[in-house]
């Protein structure tokens, strides 16, 4: 059942993943309409040549208390619009397309950020990991547990970097230099973790600091 996503930041919205691109839920676009899941369905398969000329729709079902299965969809950004462009501009309409600018203008722009700078730093990190823990068994673990430093210093739980928003995305990108470049000429990799580790914990003081 679908639970309405909130972003931590007032008035934003929250996007999945389907095909490697942003999109929205059918049933929170309804939400914000204020109207029922029902007919925005039916919006779609009445337009389904226009929705599918942006793209296929990636619908998806899901199972309710009752034991019966809602079926909703997954919209990209071009096939949002599409959907806001078939209502009245009334005031809640206009206010949602606000958001749903913002919200995909991040999603563009954290990206970009995964591309040009979060993949090399944590190729960069892991490399030294690996350099460093080469033919150890325990090889594996310190990948994990340099990823959980990481993700502490950033302020996430596991399984959270995919949807993280812009500024932590940009904390994990300092994160994972400031580890790679602690560990580079350690002798081992219980010192390097040592050393990241300390790194860190520094890093993360500073932050608290600061802010």
């Amino acid at each position: 059942m679908l639970k309405v996503e909130t972003d931590t930041r007032a008035g934003a919205v929250a996007l999945r993943v389907a095909h490697s691109e942003p999109c929205i839920d059918s049933r929170l676009l309804a939400h914000h309409l204020g109207i029922q899941h029902k007919n925005v369905i039916e919006s779609i398969g009445k337009y389904a040549d226009q929705f599918m000329s942006f793209g296929k729709v990636a619908f998806q079902t899901e199972p309710l208390p009752s034991g019966q299965k809602e079926k909703f969809a997954l919209l990209n950004e071009d096939q949002s619009f599409l959907l806001l462009s078939l209502s009245r501009n009334t005031d809640k309409v206009v206010c949602l397309k606000v958001k749903l600018v913002k919200a995909f203008g991040e999603a563009r722009r954290n990206r970009d950020l995964t591309q040009v700078e979060y993949l090399p730093t944590y190729h960069a990190l892991h490399d030294e990991i690996h350099t460093l823990a080469a033919g150890s068994e325990n090889e594996k673990f310190v990948h994990m547990n340099l990823n959980k430093l990481v993700n502490k210093c950033a302020g996430i739980e596991a399984g959270q970097r995919d949807t993280a928003v812009l500024p932590t995305r940009s904390m994990l990108v300092t994160a994972q230099m400031i580890a790679a470049a602690a560990m580079r000429g350690s002798a081992n990799h219980k010192e390097g973790y040592a050393k990241a580790k300390a790194a860190l914990c520094g890093f993360g003081s500073l932050v608290k600091i600061g802010a």
